[in-house]
């Protein structure tokens, strides 16, 4: 019988694993000029490649705490900005689109040389992993799957992604700040762990405007990618948290029960940005899923 869930609570047996191995491959960065846009890279790492993308409005920095311990693992870990986000520029009269995010991120690659890579994407980040697979299945030797989802948004979701575009637009990207936390972050973590969430708000107040209402229109009209599930035909995994409002963990399971093989992971104690809040618990089911499939 097919696997349908498989709990974090066990994850603590796997600290070990995502903290071993030897110490991490000196960090790359820099600005590549990529479809017209300047698009800021970190490289840590020199094993298997592995492409993470962030959600809205964040950047590259929104995997910090998972660069060593997958880097450690054997993994080459790539993060971009996207472009209008984090240390990424835009041309004006291309600030940002699905098709644009997707083709900045393969020219990435292309930049650094790499022919494949496992490929997640975070939020906003799954619907431009679907994308760059609908455009290049032959460049994923996995995907990754991160507080996401395969739907079209619906007509309220809609409206909520113009009402952060309008809000970025007059009153700038840091006031988003406030209207998002509360759905990234428990209310343990913003309780007890107050730090993070200034991290977070200082990622999403370097956005640019531009970036961010770019970005509200890319989820807001989002295509369906629910049909094209079943014909992803790499090793998958899912990673969702239990206490996730954004994409609560029905939409991680609707993928997984479609995604032929794939693997379903969810953390408790984790909301929207479950690879920040919970980062120990992500790194291990990153690491443990990677070894049982080979790609490190």
């Amino acid at each position: 019988m097919k696997r349908t869930m498989t709990l974090a609570l066990g994850f603590a047996l796997l600290t070990g694993a995502a903290q071993a191995g030897s110490a991490p491959a000196a960090r790359q960065e820099g600005l590549l000029d990529i479809n017209g846009a300047q698009i800021h890279y970190v490289s840590q790492g020199a094993g298997t490649p592995l492409l993470l993308l962030h959600g809205y409005p964040l950047s590259g920095e929104l995997f910090a705490r998972n660069r060593d311990a997958l880097a450690g693992a054997g993994y080459r870990v790539i993060t971009i900005d996207h472009r209008g986000y984090g240390r990424s520029t835009a041309p004006a009269n291309n600030p940002g689109s699905l098709e644009t995010y997707a083709s900045d991120a393969l020219g990435v690659l292309d930049k650094l040389g790499v022919p494949k890579a496992v490929i997640g994407g975070m939020s906003m980040g799954g619907p431009i992993t679907f994308e760059m697979y609908r455009r290049a299945p032959e460049r994923f030797l996995g995907m990754i799957l991160i507080a996401t989802l395969a739907n079209p948004a619906g007509i309220v979701e809609q409206h909520i992604w113009k009402g952060m575009a309008q809000k970025a637009s007059t009153f700038g990207p840091q006031s988003l700040a406030p209207e998002l936390l509360k759905d990234m972050l428990t209310g343990d973590t913003r309780t007890h762990r107050m730090n993070d969430a200034k991290i977070l708000t200082a990622i999403v107040s370097q956005a640019s405007v531009a970036g961010d209402v770019a970005g509200a229109s890319t989820l807001a009209t989002r295509p369906d990618s629910v049909p094209m599930l079943r014909t992803i035909r790499v090793p998958t995994l899912i990673v969702g948290g239990v206490e996730d409002t954004v994409y609560p963990p029905e939409f991680s399971l609707k993928m997984h029960q479609n995604i032929p093989g794939s693997q379903l992971v969810m953390i408790p104690g984790a909301a929207h940005a479950v690879n920040f809040e919970r980062a120990e618990a992500f790194n291990a089911a990153v690491i443990a899923w990677g070894r049982r499939h080979g790609l490190r």
